[in-house]
């Protein structure tokens, strides 16, 4: 067996996966509104949720360790492997171990929303199941290989020389989905000028090429790129310098400002999930300007991906918002007949996985699934480890 954990700011998800040739997934589910009042626990596609008393991070991985110890055979667990949002100088799947954990320790402030809690996470199956191996699977390493002008920010080089670039994130997603392309349709399209929209409480767009990341709207932190529902995507300079002097925000008050209380949750002043603010939209003028700043954004990041690769052949949906939302999905393509971008109104409500017209840029709906993605990569990275061992034993005997 090898278990997945996706741990989030304000969730985990886990996922237990038997491996035989390729894992299978056998059991999964979550925690939500971790660190507050009122988080809940779900287990496979059960619609009955179980409250937590845990108001802590802390405290809700505790009570999720205690749950599988009572529900999984622990001694089955060959490796756990955790979804790593940001690694600086790290991308490829890593054994952790005290001098990746000291590393990203030293990184954390780069990533206050994610890598924090992600790190607990990790101390907290080492605590209770030294035993098992752990691995890291970074989000950034997708997008390791885009060209160097994508990645530069305009800033004095020696911030380039300390690592500050454009990095990109939601790796894993990005690279089940290409997986999975390649294994629908083939790797002709697989192979073609594609972008896809992950398009979540956290959203970004890639534009891939040959299956290469080519550029991507996140860039040094997961706070940038289009609007998101509590962050504010790509910001002005002169505005955070006025928010900061005007209100007198410390870098931790700031930081909160703008991915914890801005995007549509700012601007709705209501609510930062979409299914709220469509129901809202009729009535709540905030609400409605919310939506559509959201879909005008991510419809000018297609337009300026698609100059970047010189076309358009493939549009993915994918996410909570870009699986589930057809509204969203129309008003974010209308317009873009240019590209060649056209969909079918009863497929696309319907929520069909193929969902453009006839003719032109091929437009699908794909459910992606982090989880998987790490289960595969540790897996990889296990058979690595075991030959690199083999070989070792090998050198020694010889």
């Amino acid at each position: 067996m090898i278990l997945t954990i996706n741990g989030g700011s304000s969730s985990i998800k886990f996922a237990l996966f038997e491996v035989d040739n390729s894992p299978e997934k056998v059991c999964y589910g979550q925690l939500t509104r971790v660190g507050t009042t009122g988080t809940r626990f779900t287990v496979n596609s059960d619609a009955t949720s179980l409250p937590v008393t845990a108001t802590t991070y802390k405290g809700a991985i505790d009570f999720l360790v205690e749950w599988l110890e009572q529900n999984i055979t622990f001694s089955d667990v060959k490796a756990i492997g955790h979804r790593i949002v940001h690694g600086m100088q790290h991308t490829e799947p890593s054994l952790i171990d005290a001098e990746l954990l000291k590393d990203l320790k030293n990184i954390g402030a780069y990533d206050p929303d994610h890598l924090p809690f992600e790190i607990l996470l990790i101390e907290g199956f080492k605590k209770n199941h030294a035993e098992i191996s752990q691995f890291a699977c970074f989000d950034t390493d997708f997008h390791k290989d885009m060209p160097q002008v994508a990645k530069l920010l305009p800033i004095p080089r020696r911030f380039d020389r300390s690592g500050i670039h454009r990095y990109g994130f939601h790796g894993l997603s990005y690279h089940y989905l290409m997986q999975e392309l390649e294994h629908l349709a083939g790797r002709q399209i697989a192979d073609g000028r594609i972008i896809i929209t992950h398009l979540g409480n956290g959203a970004s767009l890639a534009a891939i090429k040959h299956g290469k990341s080519v550029d991507t709207s996140m860039g040094f932190t997961p706070d940038s790129g289009v609007p998101m529902s509590t962050r504010t995507g790509d910001l002005d300079p002169g505005v955070a310098w006025f928010m900061i002097k005007s209100e007198q925000l410390t870098p931790k008050q700031f930081n909160h400002l703008i991915s914890s209380e801005s995007g549509l949750l700012g601007i709705s002043e209501t609510s930062g999930d979409m299914h709220d603010l469509l129901e809202l939209e009729a009535t709540d003028i905030r609400a409605a300007e919310a939506v559509s700043l959201f879909c005008y954004q991510v419809k000018k990041w297609i337009g300026s991906f698609a100059a970047a690769l010189g076309g358009l052949d493939t549009l993915i949906f994918t996410g909570g918002i870009g699986e589930n939302a057809p509204s969203i999905r129309a008003r974010i393509c209308e317009g873009l007949g240019f590209l060649g971008v056209e969909l079918n109104d009863e497929r696309n409500q319907k929520n069909a996985h193929f969902i453009s017209a006839a003719n032109g840029v091929s437009v699908r709906v794909m459910h992606t699934d982090e989880e998987m993605m790490i289960a595969k990569l540790v897996c990889d990275r296990m058979d690595l480890t075991t030959t690199q061992k083999q070989n070792t034993k090998d050198i020694h005997h010889a």
